[in-house]
């Protein structure tokens, strides 16, 4: 039975190996079009997707060469039975972050004496986790869709955000040097995790700041109309991790929950503290914005279905739901259509940012037209949503004054 196991692994292994080899060369050849900052918003920020192979035991190179090319390299009999992976990082906990603790890649903004886009990836790359994309060891693949990126329920853009693909060409890594400022741990993850439909789950994010501002009462009321907004996820499993020790989520000196006073955990309650996704025992979900970026690369890849497991976002309480879901119905129709048509767009979004797209590129890009999936499936979706939020608080208001009223009119009846 053992060796059955095995041959089917490596039957299915050798198909996502193809398939890699396939999706990479294609980067390569097909080239992203430039995305240009819109008026008035000059900020740029670069990611880096680190690809590599890990050896199977029973094919564990005996000695390495240096290949040159992405060819050369998955010719290699090593590579041919490995296991494909990609590198995540963890960001350390800070307080004040929206984006502390999330699973993501390494990268950040562009400073004035970065040469381009690429060279921030690499930058950024060397410095939060100490790996060196110049390195002979690292093929430059090439770039995933650019896109603005915008303020959640705003119009403002922040960023034009650009992710590049590297190809990690040896069985091994040097040791890596984790920023303790920035990165709370590294994670490689199989592609057979992140395409399996078994680890897609969902992620829970307080957004009620977004339409109540700060207030704990405004807050507190908005939270009991929608609840909580849930998006696309996938576990993650690492086959390889390594822990920056010396940040205070690896090992707390004291339980950071139980000392606070009830009155304390009941405020930060209220106003939604997002410290709390720090606790080292919260599970590694990969969502938001760099599921996004991470959509097409998968799609690529067998079985093909990395966007039809992929679920819009939506609220846990179930009449808002249902009334986002009966107002975006012919919108998602829609979307699936030109997705399949193979319309152009540059959309994603997690609970943070909105990346939209924009007109001006540069014609005759190579993939110009090839379609940004998440971003054809979300595109007009949120201005739908927002509009079922107010309409989903509109009625629950109606019918309290409703329930109220009739209070008062039983309430007079029976005291006449």
């Amino acid at each position: 039975m053992s060796s059955n196991n095995e041959q089917t692994h490596n039957k299915d292994s050798s198909k996502l190996i193809s398939a890699l080899r396939s999706t990479l060369n294609h980067l390569a050849e097909n080239s992203y079009p430039h995305v240009p900052g819109p008026e008035g918003c000059n900020r740029r920020a670069s990611v880096a997707l680190v690809v590599r192979v890990r050896p199977h035991y029973k094919h564990w190179p005996s000695e390495t060469s240096q290949p040159t090319s992405i060819d050369q390299y998955f010719q290699q009999d090593w590579v041919q039975h490995g296991d494909p992976e990609v590198l995540f990082i963890k960001r350390a906990a800070r307080v004040g972050d929206r984006w502390t603790s999330h699973v993501a890649l390494p990268g950040g903004k562009r400073d004035p004496e970065d040469e381009d886009d690429k060279a921030v990836a690499i930058r950024e790359t060397s410095e939060e986790i100490g790996l060196d994309l110049t390195s002979p060891d690292a093929l430059f693949v090439g770039n995933l869709p650019e896109r603005v990126v915008k303020t959640s329920w705003g119009k403002v853009p922040i960023m034009v955000l650009c992710p590049f693909v590297f190809l990690w060409t040896q069985p091994d890594l040097p040791p890596l040097k984790l920023q303790p400022t920035e990165v709370a741990s590294t994670h490689w993850v199989p592609l057979r995790v992140l395409l399996s439909p078994s680890a897609r789950t969902y992620e829970y994010v307080d957004v009620s700041d977004r339409f109540a501002g700060t207030g704990v009462v405004r807050r507190t009321l908005v939270r009991s109309i929608l609840g909580q907004m849930r998006f696309s996820a996938i576990r993650l499993i690492p086959s390889e991790s390594l822990y920056c020790s010396s940040t205070a989520e690896f090992f707390p000196l004291d339980p950071l929950e139980e000392k606070l006073p009830l009155g304390t955990r009941l405020y930060n309650w209220c106003r939604g503290d997002h410290t709390r996704s720090a606790e080292s025992t919260r599970p590694l979900l990969l969502w938001g914005l760099t599921l996004g970026m991470l959509a097409d690369f998968l799609d690529q890849l067998p079985p093909h279905n990395a966007v039809q497991i992929w679920s819009y976002p939506t609220f846990t309480s179930p009449d808002v739901r249902w009334i986002i879901n009966i107002l975006t119905r012919s919108l998602k129709q829609r979307n699936a259509a030109r997705l399949q048509s193979g319309g152009m767009n540059q959309t994603a979004m997690d609970s943070e940012t909105e990346a939209v797209a924009t007109g001006d590129i540069q014609e005759g890009a190579k993939n110009a037209k090839r379609p940004y999936a998440v971003g054809v499936m979300l595109e007009g979706y949120y201005d739908m949503l927002r509009r079922g939020v107010w309409i989903a608080a509109s009625v629950r208001m109606i019918a309290a004054v409703a329930i109220t009223v009739q209070v008062v009119r039983r309430y007079r009846g029976y005291r006449s």
